[in-house]
């Protein structure tokens, strides 16, 4: 698998590339001096700028609405503005290298010039990713499909029921698949799954050994994944072959491939008996196309399976984003990592869909969480699950059994030319033993095919079919082999053995069949893309989750076949292109936060955590400093930064905030003299979780390094700070990108995102490494070397569009859009934290407690009547309970920031109209909302106030009115009542 590196030179590494001339003919044609110079003066000229010049697309204000909203903050200029509102000693005060801003169509033509260095083979190399067909009908209207990919995550469930229900069937088809019990709404990849599923193993085993068996016959990826989630935890994992390891009472679980990385199908009951009878857990990595045709784990007794559902119609993306899956039993549901959809009632009684068991969310349970994991890979999982809702249990079983079929029909043709199949069981991979052929030939004439094949070892090969194989693709592969054609009929027996196959039912809810014609599947998406509100239908002022546009121009390439179709592991010389979007996009990541490296490989915001923690905790055992492993982390930090430090293996010490909502300097430096030789980092948020740039920022990194510690800075809020100050500069030591925020991948519902950490030059040499780029034995933190690759096209977009000018006057107008905001609210709500001169960073927190202690209106009550208005509510008590967090981003029109302010005013109307006794405190447009049209159309209306004011608040519902399709929901109720899985049809009848 390992292949040389790959050299770039320095003018591909700052390419612009022109595609290579055809043999049309052109003729010649030159231009006299004077033409040229006219020209170059046109072109000079602003009036001839290109068209799709995008900055202006991009921020949704325009000049004379700046004007006017800087006017309205008291504030002459942008730059008066920030002077006003980042302190001096951190501004950079110098433009970021970044180049010009580009036009969407000039650049597009680039990024294409760039994926053609990509060479797009047939990669039949497996080890859990496979080619696959993606239906179009599923590729336009969901990938594609901006009511998709740009919600944001179903925190307000009644406002998410078409995304929620579509990851109940993701559940339930994980469930039915895997024979468990409950499954949850994806992870990240199979190999964080892994090591997700070995952690919660350590939990709740009754075996409280520290070893952790791992099969050799897993991915390698995974294997590696899983041993850097070890290492730090204290737990010894062992390698081996699982029918020659003796577990013992110190074994408190183990980890086997269903089908084996190489192909072999086992019957693993006898392993996991031995398991059981120590007191560990079983968990098994299981191919879902597999489980169609072979017994599913649960027979085996399996207490956890996890997997891939990359192969259910998601683009390889050389490597990602794809959903990972984790199922296990109901017994065990408050140990599950990530999120769960469970089924519930509304108020009206009627079955509704939430996130279930919430209180195992890292901001409630913070140091205590079992896992970091705050998000998922919806999209992705929402994709799996259409695929298997178009195609029902026959057409995937359909599926399984011809790739299972062709794969039998390529063994024995190989096995007739003397080459050795290696197992006589398998479902889609062959281990053959190749004779009379050397390794250089066997490559060399594979090559010339254009053909990808996993290599073992010397004369040993693996190959991998899936459903894009065809029959000339079985006659190349025999070619390579030696052979001339296929040697038997494609219609030869299955070699699954009777005790391995298959018997129990599987997809047999009705929505796994009555969805199989393309204009019934096309009606449920629709039908479920409208139970959902997007970034299509207003704006999602979520304070820290920075939802801004996701341009058209920026998803364009993701379904591009350069980008879409290539295998993680394909030789490094066919990636080209890849490698140079990289090494720009890493060096321009690198220039806007200051520092000297970036590894993209997180794929996820808490991954970037891990990821950075993990940085350091290494950096410290080199320098022979392993003492120190206690975290200082402040009282108002996200949730999954001390969730991300146990995982590291660090302590966690929690530092005050003052009234202000600063760091309290004098606690933050008792407790790093105190912890002095102890100290390992600080995390911290810049600009803070309360939405201000704290003045003293530099004094705490001095701190910290004084006492020998390092920093890590939050990039939760890094769209306040491009273009105007850089982590690097303040005094961090490493930060993560949330690229799925201020870097414009869009939110997908829940997943996919991005979270790439950069560091400062100590810790260059500490960076996340991959088996795949030989590094066996160094920190991996994702099963795929680069993370979810195919959608850092999305950002390097971006940031070619904007340029260095465009990134830093889109941050002013996300800084200017909050303060706006804030200055109109104010009146209403009080604003809780402000910097020393009034202002607020891009996000403003507002207190609603007055309105609890007037009227009895809680925040919720607030949240949800905004549906009634057509909108998302901001984050919601956090990071201070009874209140909103705002933040309008750059993107929004002040049009837009208007509407959602008269909303918020009319709210709060409302709520001095229950206060003075007018209105019922009970029974009221609030407590009652959202207001479904069902609701609205029953005979009885026995409300104090009228239709109309309950379902059109404001005038602008008279043009579009988006409806919630279900009223409030008893989110206790579903707890109590715990359903993970879809209810039988009669549940959802009068």
């Amino acid at each position: 698998m390992l292949e040389p590196s790959l050299a770039l030179t320095k003018s591909d590494a700052n390419i612009n590339v022109i595609p290579e001339t055809s043999s049309l003919k052109v003729p010649a044609f030159s231009l006299s001096q004077s033409d040229q110079d006219y020209i170059g003066a046109c072109l000079s000229d602003t009036d001839f700028a290109p068209t799709d010049s995008f900055i202006s697309r991009h921020i949704g204000a325009t000049s004379s609405e700046i004007q006017q909203m800087l006017a309205a903050i008291g504030c002459n200029s942008l730059d008066e503005m920030i002077e006003k509102t980042v302190p001096a000693a951190i501004r950079i005060n110098k433009p970021l290298q970044l180049g010009e801003a580009r036009g969407e169509h000039e650049l597009l033509q680039e990024l294409k010039a760039i994926a053609s260095k990509n060479q797009v083979w047939r990669s039949y190399i497996g080890t859990g990713y496979y080619n696959c067909i993606t239906p179009p009908i599923i590729q336009r209207n969901i990938l594609e499909n901006p009511g998709w990919y740009t919600q944001y995550t179903p925190y307000q469930a009644e406002i998410a029921q078409g995304r929620l229900e579509a990851l109940l069937n993701f559940q339930t088809m994980i469930i039915d698949l895997t024979g468990l019990e409950i499954a949850n709404a994806s992870l990240l990849d199979e190999g964080t799954a892994a090591a997700e599923a070995m952690t919660m193993a350590a939990g709740i085993a009754k075996n409280k050994g520290n070893k952790f068996f791992v099969s050799a016959d897993c991915h390698p990826q995974t294997i590696a994944v899983v041993k850097t989630r070890a290492i730090p935890l204290g737990i010894e994992v062992i390698i081996g072959k699982h029918d020659q390891f003796n577990f013992d009472k110190d074994c408190f679980g183990a980890l086997l491939q269903y089908p084996a990385s190489d192909g072999a199908v086992y019957d693993y009951s006898d392993c996991v008996a031995q398991i059981h009878a120590q007191g560990g857990l079983a968990i098994v990595a299981a191919d879902l196309l597999a489980l169609t045709l072979i017994k599913a784990p649960a027979e085996f007794g399996v207490d956890i399976a996890i997997g891939s559902a990359q192969r259910f119609g998601v683009p390889l993306g050389y490597g990602g984003p794809h959903a990972a899956y984790m199922a296990t039993k109901e017994t065990y549901k408050r140990q599950m990592p990530g999120r769960m959809i469970g089924v519930s009632k509304d108020v009206h009684g009627r079955p509704a869909l939430r996130l279930a068991l919430q209180t195992r969310e890292q901001h409630i349970r913070r140091d205590k969480a079992t896992s970091n994991i705050c998000t998922a890979q919806v999209l992705l999982a929402i994709m799996a699950s259409m695929y298997a809702v178009y195609h029902g249990a026959e057409g995937l079983k359909r599926i399984a059994k011809r790739v299972h079929l062709l794969t039998s029909t390529l063994a024995q043709s190989l096995e007739k030319l003397g080459h050795k199949v290696s197992h006589q069981a398998f479902f889609d991979t062959i281990r053959v033993e190749v004779k009379g052929i050397s390794n250089d030939e066997f490559k060399a004439r594979a090559a010339a095919k254009q053909i990808n094949l996993r290599y073992l070892a010397d004369g040993v090969i693996a190959i991998s079919l899936d459903e894009t194989v065809t029959k000339q693709d079985l006659v190349d592969l025999i070619e390579i082999c030696g052979g001339q054609e296929i040697a038997i009929a494609t219609n030869q027996q299955f070699v699954i053995p009777d005790s391995l196959t298959r018997n129990t039912p599987y997809l047999t809810h009705p929505v796994f069949n009555s969805y199989h014609s393309e204009s019934e599947l096309l009606r449920y998406i629709h039908r479920l893309q409208s139970k959902d509100l997007s970034l299509t239908t207003s704006m999602i002022p979520l304070g820290s989750c920075t939802m801004k546009l996701n341009a058209t121009s920026e998803m364009l390439p993701v379904t591009w076949a350069e980008f879409a179709n290539i295998h993680p592991f394909a030789p490094l010389e066919q990636t080209q292109g890849y490698q140079i979007l990289f090494q720009q996009l890493e060096t321009w990541l690198s220039e806007i936060t200051g520092f000297a490296g970036v590894s993209l490989q997180p794929n996820a915001g808490s991954q970037g955590e891990y990821a950075g923690l993990l940085t350091i905790r290494e950096y410290h055992q080199h320098r022979g400093q392993t003492n120190r492993h206690i975290c200082l982390i402040p009282t108002s930090a996200h949730g999954t930064n001390p969730a991300s430090a146990v995982m590291a293996g660090m302590k966690v010490v929690t530092v005050n905030c003052d009234r202000e909502g600063n760091i309290d300097i004098e606690d933050l430096k008792a407790k790093a003299k105190k912890y002095q030789h102890e100290l390992a980092a600080l995390m911290i948020t810049y600009p803070s979780t309360h939405g201000v740039f704290e003045e003293s920022i530099k004094d705490i990194c001095d701190t910290i390094h004084y006492y020998g510690g390092q920093v890590y800075m939050d990039g939760a809020n890094m769209n306040a700070q491009v273009g105007l100050c850089r982590p690097g500069d303040i005094g961090a030591d490493v930060c993560h990108l949330n690229l799925h925020k201020t870097f414009c991948i869009p939110h997908g519902g829940g997943g996919p995102g991005m979270g790439p950490i950069c560091v400062a030059p100590q810790l260059l040499p500490f960076l996340p490494k991959h088996p795949f780029n030989g590094n066996p034995e160094q920190t991996t933190i994702s099963a795929a070397p680069w993370g979810s690759a195919s959608i850092l096209t999305i950002s390097w977009v971006y940031i070619a569009l904007m340029g260095g000018k465009g990134l830093k006057l889109a941050t002013e107008v996300a800084i200017l859009n909050a303060n706006y905001m804030a200055q109109r609210l104010a009146p209403h709500y009080p604003i809780l934290y402000t910097g020393k001169n009034g202002l607020v960073a891009h996000e403003c927190i507002i207190d609603l407690h007055d309105c609890k202690a007037i009227a009895g209106i809680e925040v919720d009550d607030i949240a949800k009547r905004l549906m009634d208005y057509g909108f998302h509510a901001p984050t919601v008590s956090w990071p201070v309970a009874g209140t909103m967090m705002i933040e309008p981003t750059e993107s929004e029109s002040k049009a837009e920031l208007d509407r959602y302010c008269d909303a918020m005013i009319a709210i709060k109307q409302e709520v001095n109209v229950i206060a003075d006794g007018s209105m019922d405190r009970l029974d009221n447009p609030l407590k009652n909302a959202p207001h479904t049209a069902e609701i609205l159309l029953a005979n009885d209306w026995t409300h104090p106030y009228t239709r109309h004011q309950a379902a059109y608040p404001a005038p602008w519902l008279k043009e579009h009115k988006f409806w919630t399709s279900v009223g409030r929901i008893d989110n206790a109720f579903g707890d109590r009542n715990f359903v993970c899985s879809c209810l039988p049809i009669e549940a959802y009848a009068e």
